[in-house]
């Protein structure tokens, strides 16, 4: 059952990032302008970043759905979803009415406060998904296995289960 759970979080949690890099693609100075927005990096940062991130978007949003280097890559996503919580709070917190730029799109956004609780809430969703595969990175119809062997999968939790010795020899 946990392999099953762990498919539908590599799926929803990638799927969902392939979608917001792949809308940000064809227009990457609305992602620069949806960065600088948010008023919180150096300006010196913002256009690589605002360049970089639909890109690293897509790319852990693909590694997760194929299932390589699960682990790794779900550091990578519940880093980005805790960044972006944190971007989103701090906009609110500040009384900027600006739009997340999650999907695309980004500045000015009259109706802001009023979608930074539901952002905050899926973001937080999104991040729990991303945590469970760090946590367990096994699951269904990954190709972590057939790359680099059943080992690289095998989390503590699951050897423990198998070997119910192991902690009384640690």
């Amino acid at each position: 059952m946990k392999d099953w759970i762990g498919l539908l979080a590599r799926l929803v949690t990638g799927s969902v990032w392939i979608v917001a890099g792949v809308l940000k693609l064809p227009d990457p100075s609305e992602s620069v302008r949806a960065v600088r927005a948010y008023d919180l990096l150096p300006e010196a940062v913002v256009p690589t970043v605002g360049h970089l991130l639909p890109v690293l978007e897509v790319v852990v949003g693909l590694l997760l759905v194929l299932g390589v280097l699960t682990r790794p890559v779900a550091v990578v996503s519940s880093l980005l979803f805790v960044a972006f919580i944190v971007g989103i709070s701090s906009a609110w917190a500040r009384g900027l009415q600006i739009d997340c730029g999650c999907f695309g799109g980004g500045g000015y956004d009259a109706d802001a406060t009023s979608t930074y609780p539901w952002e905050i809430a899926r973001d937080a969703g999104l991040l729990a998904l991303s945590a469970w595969l760090v946590v367990r990175p096994r699951s269904r119809w990954a190709l972590d296995p057939v790359l680099f062997g059943s080992s690289h999968t095998t989390d503590s939790a699951e050897t423990n289960e198998r070997n119910p010795h192991v902690e009384e020899h640690a």
